[in-house]
């Protein structure tokens, strides 16, 4: 079993708060993680809010609820059922012992929502990703992470056609029924699951919703949508721009990507290692590995953004402390990478304490203008 860098900070955040969120995508192990803390410390309930009799158990969910004051509750997938915020707050603060609820969510803003509206000041929340590289043993090869992705199910295959095999039923029913039940509304999977792969195929690029509107015959205000459910569960990530200089000419447009590399190289068809090494896509594919494996161990008050402007200044990643930079990357496919003169002029523009250009593996060394060329797993250990 994989140990989650989350575990402690959630094992403590349970032993001081009355209610834990944990929120993240389908199958990336939240509820394993929940029920493997909660046993370590004594008895638990688990609720379901898929499986219909949970649902029924719930019918008088604060008389049933009652029951277990001295017991750990977990309640999984509760954004489908968001009228049990608002019970929940008089029963904790009827008793605000740490560790009374477990809430698990795999939709984002729904699940926000709920705790702002009914749990603020009661509940403590974290996001659970993906299994990152940096939870797995050094011996694991980054090149077969990269490919197969984060989910435990994918990564742990016991060969990659099952692998590809679990990704290709992951995303069919994420398309075809977890979607519209998530967010409780109606889509149609077909437009769904043509946009979705037209964001691979423009991975790392800079959004524009009316080229996407033109080639799906729907309106741009109807991908936007469809762009928010796919991020609100966990499935896209929209990095924004970096504009604080109102001098410079700036691009203002978010880059999105594709969050796990594994769903981004089935959605485009992508058989093998050596296969996406020679696809188009390969270089952008590990510039959203990177973002997401930094979003995943970086330090809680930086941000993310990327910087580029009209005058050819550019940076993949920019790391941001309240309203400074701190950080700026550049990410290389490439092992033994040039320094470009758009990241130049990004590191003059922006004047961060550090630059990196990020590379696949090998050991760090400074370049001729005080930029460091780092492997992942070093910057990221330097993150940490």
């Amino acid at each position: 079993m994989i140990k989650r860098n989350l575990e402690a900070e959630i094992k403590k955040r349970i032993s001081q708060s009355p209610a834990v969120a944990i929120l993240g995508p389908r199958q990336a192990g939240k509820t394993t993680l929940a029920k493997n803390l909660a046993s370590d410390d004594g008895q638990y309930v688990y609720l379901d809010m898929e499986n219909p009799a949970d649902q029924a158990r719930l019918a008088d969910a604060y008389a049933y609820l009652s029951q277990y004051e001295d017991s750990l509750v977990i309640i999984d997938e509760i954004q489908l059922m968001p009228s049990l915020f608002s019970i929940l707050r008089p029963l904790i603060d009827a008793n605000r012992k740490p560790g009374r609820f477990v809430l698990l969510g795999s939709a984002s803003p729904l699940l926000v929502r709920g705790v702002s509206e009914s749990l603020a000041g009661r509940i403590s929340y974290r996001e659970l990703t993906p299994v990152g590289i940096t939870e797995l043993e050094n011996e694991f090869n980054h090149r077969e992470h990269w490919f197969k992705g984060g989910f435990p199910e994918a990564l742990l295959a016991v060969d990659d056609e099952n692998s590809k095999a679990w990704l290709n039923d992951f995303i069919r029913s994420y398309v075809e029924r977890d979607l519209a039940m998530l967010f409780g509304v109606a889509l149609s999977p077909v437009t769904l699951r043509n946009f979705w792969s037209m964001l691979a195929h423009s991975n790392g690029n800079l959004l524009n919703a009316e080229v996407f509107a033109r080639s799906l015959g729907v309106s741009a205000t109807t991908v936007m949508k469809y762009l928010d459910f796919l991020e609100g569960g966990y499935m896209v990530r929209r990095l924004q721009p970096w504009f604080v200089n109102a001098k410079k000419r700036l691009v203002k447009s978010p880059k999105t990507y594709i969050r796990d590399t594994g769903i981004l190289h089935r959605l485009l068809n992508i058989p093998s290692f050596d296969a996406l090494l020679g696809h188009p896509v390969a270089g952008s594919s590990w510039e959203g590995y990177v973002v997401e494996q930094i979003y995943q161990t970086k330090p809680a008050h930086l941000d993310l953004f990327f910087y580029r402007t009209q005058a050819g200044a550019e940076c993949d990643l920019v790391l941001v402390d309240g309203i400074r930079p701190v950080v700026c990357i550049e990410i290389k496919l490439s092992n033994v990478p040039s320094v470009s003169r758009g990241f130049l002029s990004c590191i003059d523009d922006l004047q961060p304490d550090r630059s990196y250009i990020v590379v696949p593996e090998g050991e760090s060394y400074p370049t001729a203008h005080n930029i460091t060329v780092i492997g992942l797993r070093e910057l990221l250990s330097t993150l940490i």
